[in-house]
């Protein structure tokens, strides 16, 4: 009896270990006969297959390390600027001791001097931390081309970064509109700020372009050139603003509909997550998960940034209103939601203790960050 046991599980074993081995043999095989094929050629011929051999390796090399090396990446990194010790709103003139020295120097240049924004530092330096600290992923070559034709953001391979980035661009973009619109004017009485509209014009751009495209067909003008012209044209408006050639409008009603907005676009990556969540459940499995979530997160950092300068230039509104205890509640509610990094994102039941769903997590922080922000909103209306 214990012998015919014994013999089944050793028949058993067998049968794994010739499975494995055909499976190992038909991996190996064609890589076995590219070898045989290549040892036969002349070096006229193995010179070229080794050079685009090296040449793939050094482009994929490069791919992988820009996609894994996220530099500059730190969500406390708003406490760097010390906005809280700023006292005199955006645009408005500086101290003549704040501006000029004070003394004698102050009263020898006699030059005015405003403050500058800090939501378009903000702004500026995420869009650098994109294109100049980072490469811009999406309009790698090698991302555009995709795993094997399969677009990389349908794999669960090398796409957190670059989902990041659109999502902080998402924040980018729709404050630089809310510039050119609102802040960056007095409304009805002074005309666009080119500046501002360079910068948002740029910042609109395909987030995909490479150096040539098919539709149209053509060499073009990568993405990451264009949003490079416009941190050009942001830091320009601030220096224009710094020495009161410009206009920033730090009405409470201006902060009322930026403030809108936000919680608007809040409110569509709220509702992207929930359905991913509660109709595509996989797991570790869902593919499109980590593109969900880093999106989210990303535009959740770029927000927090934003809001943060917004604390800085509207502090005149923020003290009048009484709104300091809120508005640091809502910013504390973004570095909770920033504070989640999972290695791997999984998207399983609400309730699950192998694979937990962090989209869930996500949306839960996100729409937390919206109804503080809503609150906010309806104090300022009152």
């Amino acid at each position: 009896m214990l012998d015919g046991i014994t013999a089944f599980f050793q028949r058993i074993g067998q049968a794994v270990g010739r499975g494995i081995g055909l499976l190992v043999a038909w991996l190996i095989w064609p890589f076995m006969a590219a070898h045989g094929w290549y040892g036969r050629r002349h070096w006229m011929v193995k010179g070229p297959i080794l050079a685009v051999l090296a040449l793939l390796i050094g482009f994929y090399g490069y791919f992988f390390w820009q996609t894994q090396i996220w530099s500059g990446f730190n969500p406390n990194f708003v406490d760097s600027y010390r906005w809280s010790e700023r006292t005199t709103p955006a645009g408005q003139e500086l101290p003549a001791a704040a501006s000029a020295g004070g003394g004698a120097t102050a009263a020898a240049t006699n030059a005015r001097q405003c403050q500058s924004s800090a939501i378009v530092d903000a702004v500026a330096d995420l869009t650098d931390m994109n294109v100049n600290q980072n490469a811009w992923i999406s309009s790698m070559l090698l991302y555009r081309l995709g795993f094997f034709g399969v677009d990389w953001d349908h794999t669960p391979f090398l796409d957190n970064k670059a989902s990041f980035q659109r999502g902080v661009n998402q924040a980018v973009r729709r404050t630089s509109s809310e510039l050119v619109d609102t802040l960056g004017r007095v409304r009805g009485t002074s005309g666009i700020n080119s500046n501002l509209q360079d910068a948002r014009g740029n910042l609109q751009f395909d987030e995909y372009s490479w150096y040539f495209g098919l539709d149209p067909f053509g060499f073009k003008t990568p993405t990451p050139a264009y949003y490079r012209t416009a941190i050009e044209k942001l830091r320009t408006f601030n220096r224009d603003l710094s020495a009161c050639n410009a206009t920033f409008d730090t009405r409470a009603d201006n902060l009322i509909q930026f403030i809108d907005r936000i919680a608007n676009d809040l409110g569509g990556t709220a509702a992207i997550l929930r359905d991913r969540s509660e109709n595509h459940g996989g797991g570790w499995f869902d593919t499109r998960a980590d593109d969900r979530f880093w999106f989210a997160y990303g535009q959740l950092y770029g927000y927090y940034a934003v809001l943060s300068g917004a604390g800085a230039d509207f502090s005149q509104v923020i003290r009048e209103r009484n709104l300091g205890q809120i508005w640091n509640e809502t910013l504390n509610r973004f570095r909770a939601a920033l504070r989640i990094q999972p290695s791997i994102v999984s998207n399983g039941r609400e309730d699950g203790l192998i694979m937990p769903s962090h989209l869930a997590v996500m949306g839960f922080h996100t729409l937390m960050v919206r109804s503080n922000l809503v609150e906010v909103r309806s104090v300022l209306d009152r």
